[in-house]
């Protein structure tokens, strides 16, 4: 079953107050001509293990640069890595992630190109191998990686086999104590050749994983459609649905569940978020635009332990179109999504950047998500540029803490780039 919810919008009015509580921490300049520094789908900009954490980034030479802290201390130790990659491509991202042994792991600079990954020498260090290969299969044409840590410290590393409209998703698995990557899964979500699955996916408290995805017909970001979601209780190898019917491998379009129905040319964007309550039940953020109005607006789709439920977060007033191929110059961002259970209730935390808002790092809070009712804040006084939110999930899951990797950035259509100065590559530390 399917509801909409009707949303009550609590809109305050746009303030160049921030919200109190937030402290910034200045790490080093970063590349700015672009956006690779700060898309969505950097899985992960920042990480934690016990009380370290780390950054990367690329800096104006658009070298891989790699930062590391106390928790709590605004001192950073950076280093200039050997390596570099081709930052004027936005979507060649840096992702990292620690093991459950304090080893850093990172991958880098990838848009339908041979896999680049390496991991530091020791627990905690800032040197790092020479790059490595994890299984040997299918790492010549990867897209989009990214690291998840399980409960038990393992890794998991997905990524795009092939290009955009036809490619496959695939999703290795790292044991700490082996230090082996092996395959788990080899196109299980599968467009058949016809199209692209482009997912947001995360780990619950229990380790059970959770993936949605949005359908693509072709390279145009227009043909993007519906929302489709599995989970997996046993770290990746068997899949099944929100009633607990397991699929049968390959899911495809036909037998994929569908959380929401969203048709093509609706500005339905890609790559979003996706995060669980305590109870494990699964909440995507998006943005689209309903069928009756010309204006995208960011949507709630959740799962309350019965049924999939819509409901619109915003209220915006400005039309755009995502017609067209490449990282486009959007007017707003997509969305990061927090939740937090509270006095019985779910709380949900939109974090975003919207050019009706002057473009800088906003959030919308609801205290009970049953009830709709979202208002407006700002985190930064200042503008972002065309930046996106990526924050540190592994101090949020223990902590509660929110920590975004923020930096002003520009960003042209179709991978072109825009004349801009290197700028300050910060984290915003805020906790609700």
């Amino acid at each position: 079953m399917h509801k909409l919810i009707s949303a009550v919008f609590l809109l305050a009015a746009v303030s160049t107050i921030a919200q109190t509580g937030v402290h910034l921490s200045t790490v080093g300049k970063g590349w700015a001509a672009n956006s690779v520094n700060t898309v969505i789908f950097r899985h992960n900009s920042l990480t934690s293990y016990k009380n370290s954490q780390y950054i990367a980034y690329y800096d104006s030479a658009q070298r891989l640069v790699v930062g590391k802290r106390t928790i709590g201390s605004s001192k950073w130790t950076v280093v200039t890595t050997p390596y570099n990659g081709k930052a004027s491509d936005a979507h060649n991202t840096i992702s990292i992630m620690t093991d459950g042994e304090g080893y850093l792991h990172i991958a880098w600079d990838h848009h339908n190109n041979a896999l680049r990954y390496i991991r530091s020498v020791s627990p905690g260090a800032l040197q790092f191998t020479d790059k490595l290969s994890m299984t040997g299969k299918k790492e010549n044409s990867v897209t989009y990686p990214e690291f998840y840590r399980l409960p038990n410290g393992n890794l998991l590393f997905l990524y795009r086999d092939g290009a955009s409209g036809n490619g496959s998703l695939m999703l290795n698995h790292y044991n700490v104590k082996t230090k082996e990557w092996t395959q788990l899964q080899d196109g299980w979500i599968n467009g058949e050749g016809q199209r692209s699955p482009y997912w947001q996916l995360t780990v619950d408290k229990t380790g059970t994983i959770h993936i949605s995805w949005v359908w693509r017909e072709s390279p145009d970001v227009a043909s993007n459609h519906d929302m489709g979601y599995a989970c997996s209780k046993d770290g990746g190898r068997t899949w099944e649905k929100s009633t607990g019917e397991k699929y049968v491998l390959p899911v495809t379009a036909a037998t994929a569940e569908y959380a929401c129905r969203i048709s093509q040319k609706s500005e339905l964007i890609n790559s979003t978020t996706m995060t669980t309550d305590e109870a494990g039940h699964p909440y995507i953020a998006t943005y689209w635009r309903d069928s009756s109005s010309t204006i995208p607006q960011y949507w709630l789709v959740y799962h309350n332990g019965h049924q999939w439920n819509t409901q619109q977060i915003s209220n915006r007033t400005t039309p755009f179109s995502l017609s067209g191929t490449g990282t486009r110059r959007i007017p707003i961002s997509r969305p990061q999504l927090l939740v937090l259970n509270k006095k019985g209730m779910v709380q949900g935390i939109l974090i975003y950047r919207d050019a009706e808002q002057g473009d800088k790092v906003s959030i919308s809070v609801c205290d009970n998500i049953t009830q709709g009712k979202w208002q407006v804040k700002h985190l930064t006084t200042t503008p972002v540029g065309l930046w996106e939110p990526s924050y540190d999930k592994e101090l949020w899951r223990k902590d509660k803490v929110l920590h975004l990797f923020v930096e002003r950035v520009e960003q042209g259509d179709a991978e072109t780039s825009r004349a801009i100065e290197p700028q300050d590559v910060q984290v915003l530390e805020w906790k609700p």
